[in-house]
């Protein structure tokens, strides 16, 4: 992957790496779009959910993908992928044990009533990835305001190119029919249907074979 502070042109968006003076952008952005998203709504309580979302978002795609070296943004921070490495890939770093307990120390306090069923459904997505290393997207969000402009795509090339060059897969859960729809464009298909541990709703685990 490209060093931290280098800009990459792809096409006419123009995307870099995640720094850690993003952060709060990055969580400001995740959350505007994501803020009535049907996961937010069964994740969430109603109390304090752009609170409590703003803060997920700060940890788990702001200081985890900053300092783990795989988050991208764009040049302004209107849109964001924040992506887990396979263990060991170059370039990238180990998430700090600082970052590690506050996600698992704040993310029941997070979800609040909600916590049982978010950590039984995460069991149920961590069994049905691939078996093998792969990335996996964990955050992809655009502002309304900046929305097809061909952020998204841009966003995910870099770590793209970088799977096709390394033989790796990458692998989503994909919470809409819309974002299955988005990211087919990308390379991804559906692999399975699941639900969540309660059975309110379907996720479509995709997976992104590399291109030969």
């Amino acid at each position: 992957m490209t060093g931290p502070g280098t800009t990459v042109q792809i096409g006419a968006p123009s995307v870099r790496p995640a720094e850690q003076r993003d952060v709060p952008r990055i969580a400001a952005t995740l959350t505007v779009a994501l803020a009535d998203s049907r996961w937010a709504r069964w994740a969430l309580p109603d109390d304090g959910r752009v609170q409590r979302l703003t803060r997920l978002h700060e940890l788990d795609a702001g200081h985890r993908a900053v300092s783990a070296g795989t988050g991208w943004v764009t040049e302004d921070v209107t849109a964001v992928a924040a992506w887990e490495a396979p263990a060991g890939a170059a370039g990238t770093r180990p998430v700090p044990a600082d970052v590690r307990a506050a996600l698992a120390r704040e993310l029941p306090h997070i979800t609040g009533p909600c916590a049982d069923r978010v950590a039984r459904t995460r069991e149920l997505l961590d069994a049905a990835r691939p078996a093998g290393p792969h990335w996996w997207l964990a955050h992809l969000g655009t502002r309304p305001s900046s929305r097809r402009r061909g952020y998204g795509g841009a966003l995910l090339a870099p770590v793209l190119e970088r799977c096709d060059a390394e033989g790796t897969p990458a692998a989503a859960a994909v919470w809409t029919w819309a974002g299955v729809r988005f990211l087919r464009k990308s390379g991804f298909d559906v692999d399975r249907e699941l639900q969540t541990a309660d059975g309110a709703l379907r996720i479509w685990l995709v997976v992104r074979p590399p291109a030969t």
